[in-house]
């Protein structure tokens, strides 16, 4: 066989192999629409949320840090609140990523447009405020809350997963404009009757850290604290 041609053969598989193994980015969010519900993937800072809801429901919800490697997603979970005993294991997920497109197991996720915001990132709450104006400070703990924010949309969770604890969540899209942090309910899991609604609050980063105030969706006055995890 012609030297040339053996030599050509190797550079090729050694690319292709060299190019499979390549990390990818996968910072940002992933939506399949299916006929029944739709599938939604939020990836910030190492950590992963899968959710499934439709437009009148929320379904459930599971999620954790993850690693990557080649084509291979693993993550712990640390919530599912359909399968509680999956919490504490890990999960591998095969992936293919291509022009934008997420595939895994015969799903086709597609990546949303990107709209990066200064509150894009992994936060954990650390502080309320009290009745008497003092912060009263969350130390971290099992049971913790949680709050992913990538390119527009956000979720937060309560969780233990070290009693495999599960104690809801909710999630949508989200802006903030000159210190006016806004909500759209796409899911919620204490009361889907609050799907569709929109939640304004003030927001406002000082020292690295997020200070959220403004009303509940019950429409209790609140004041949290939140620290990047």
């Amino acid at each position: 066989m012609n030297m040339k041609i053996v030599c050509t053969a190797v550079l090729f598989i050694c690319s292709y192999f060299s190019y499979a193994q390549q990390p990818h980015n996968l910072t940002g969010v992933y939506l399949h629409t299916g006929s029944a519900y739709n599938t939604l993937w939020l990836i910030q800072d190492q950590y992963l949320s899968q959710i499934q809801y439709n437009p009148h429901s929320y379904i459930s919800t599971q999620g954790g840090p993850f690693s990557l490697s080649g084509n291979q997603l693993r993550y712990n979970i640390e919530y599912f609140d359909a399968v509680p005993d999956s919490v504490g294991l890990q999960k591998t997920e095969i992936l293919q990523v291509k022009d934008g497109e997420l595939w895994v197991n015969g799903k086709v996720f597609i990546k949303q447009k990107a709209k990066s915001q200064d509150l894009d990132g992994l936060w954990r709450i650390t502080g309320r405020m009290t009745t008497e104006n003092k912060i009263d400070e969350i130390p971290r703990g099992d049971r913790r809350t949680v709050k992913i924010l990538v390119d527009g949309f956000f979720q937060w969770i309560a969780i233990n997963p070290a009693s495999k604890g599960f104690y809801g969540t909710g999630g949508g899209t989200y802006t903030l404009q000159n210190g006016k942090y806004t909500e759209k309910v796409l899911f919620f899991s204490r009361d889907n009757s609050r799907i569709g609604a929109t939640l304004g609050f003030n927001g406002e980063i000082k020292n690295d850290k997020w200070h959220h105030s403004g009303f509940s969706s019950k429409g209790d006055p609140i004041y949290e604290v939140w620290s990047r995890d």
